[in-house]
């Protein structure tokens, strides 16, 4: 037999005498390895199979895409038309393809086109300030360039007033005093008590009048501190004006009414839109639209609508005043009542007690003829 690794002849069947090999274990690994060598020859046969497969379909897509894009691209050249004139029936085609214009940006045009207005009201309220004082707020408005009219009770605390609040420091130290003296004698008292109920409840007593003094003694001291504010002369440098944007100004001078409640400020370091008067002879009629402007319980430059309910005049004094509904609250006095144009026609003063809806404001006429030696 002859050996198949080897080629040795031999009479041994089993086992080669020369390399040794086992015949049988050796036939089994050189089928073994064909089978292995034809396996990886019919995989490396499908592998080329489907990438053939693949470039054909992409070759199919890219041309797919690339006819259909000339095609639109054509259309798009030959689909503009750009004008038609009437008549002759003749159109001329536009060559260059159409620029495509995004929502979003139709949008933004159309907004930067439009231009915010201001109103009548919104040049009012810029016109309008606050007034803050050592005893509290109110409104004003610019009549010209550098001169706020107000009411004179906003920039000057009425005597009757400070003499109530005097009268009121004066009383509540009198009972502070009776009450300190009070508590001294309990204190005696209780020290010459034996030990018992009795004196433990005096004791409890002393402790809770004593903290209801500590609290009396306390708003005392706020009492006094704003009377003392009171009783001061108050200047115009006092005087804080506070503009629409929110800056602060001191006046620089002020001119008190004899015979209106109306006062005048001056503001030179800044220069401000003010409010026209209506034309002359302009006259109002019940149940026209009418606002006011103002700072009312410190709410800065609010604006509250209504009519005007008519011309009334008071007894005592024979002024004539415009009444409206429009709501003028606490903070309100000194502000402008003007009408839909933006015209100023009076300065908001007062309201009656008790009632809704019933204010009144003196006509702006007389802010001109009490100030015409200073306003221009």
């Amino acid at each position: 037999m002859r050996c198949p690794k080897c080629n040795h002849e031999q009479q041994n069947t089993v086992e080669c005498k020369a390399c040794g090999v086992i015949f049988k274990k050796y036939m089994r690994f050189q089928e073994r390895k064909k089978e292995l060598e034809e396996k990886k020859t019919e995989n490396s046969s499908n592998a080329s199979r489907y990438l053939q497969t693949f470039l054909l379909v992409a070759a199919a897509v890219a041309a797919t895409y690339y006819f259909t894009r000339s095609s639109n691209d054509e259309m798009s050249h030959t689909a503009q038309v750009s004008q038609v004139s009437e008549g002759s029936g003749s159109v001329v085609v536009n060559k260059k393809p159409a620029k495509m214009v995004s929502k979003k940006s139709m949008a933004g045009s159309n907004t930067s086109s439009v231009h915010l207005r201001t109103t009548p009201i919104e040049q009012a309220r810029r016109a309008t300030v606050s007034i803050e004082t050592p005893w509290g707020t109110g409104s004003g408005f610019f009549v010209d360039t550098n001169y706020i009219v107000t009411n004179k009770h906003v920039v000057e605390f009425k005597n009757e007033d400070l003499e109530k609040i005097q009268k009121r420091v004066k009383t509540n130290r009198e009972f502070i005093d009776l009450e300190e003296k009070k508590l001294k004698n309990l204190h005696k008292r209780m020290k010459q008590m034996p030990k018992g109920p009795s004196r433990r409840q005096l004791a409890i007593i002393i402790e809770n009048q004593k903290g209801n003094l500590a609290k009396a003694i306390e708003q005392q001291r706020e009492g006094e501190a704003r009377l003392a504010e009171l009783e001061r002369d108050v200047r115009a440098p006092d005087i804080q004006i506070i503009l629409s944007d929110g800056s602060s100004h001191s006046a620089g001078f002020m001119v008190v009414s004899q015979n209106f409640d109306l006062a005048l400020l001056a503001l030179f370091s800044h220069d401000s839109n003010y409010l026209k008067r209506p034309p002359a002879g302009t006259k109002f009629h019940q149940g026209e639209k009418v606002y006011t402007v103002g700072s009312p319980v410190g709410l800065r430059h609010t604006v509250t609508a209504g009519v005007f309910s008519g011309y009334r005049v008071r007894e005592s004094d024979n002024q004539t005043f415009l009444q409206t509904d429009a709501a003028i609250n606490p903070g309100n006095s000194g502000g402008p009542l003007i009408d839909e144009r933006g015209y100023v026609h009076g300065v908001n003063t007062m309201i009656l007690r008790d009632t809704e809806g019933i204010g009144f404001a003196i006509p702006i006429e007389k802010v001109f003829e009490e100030f015409s030696s200073t306003l221009p």
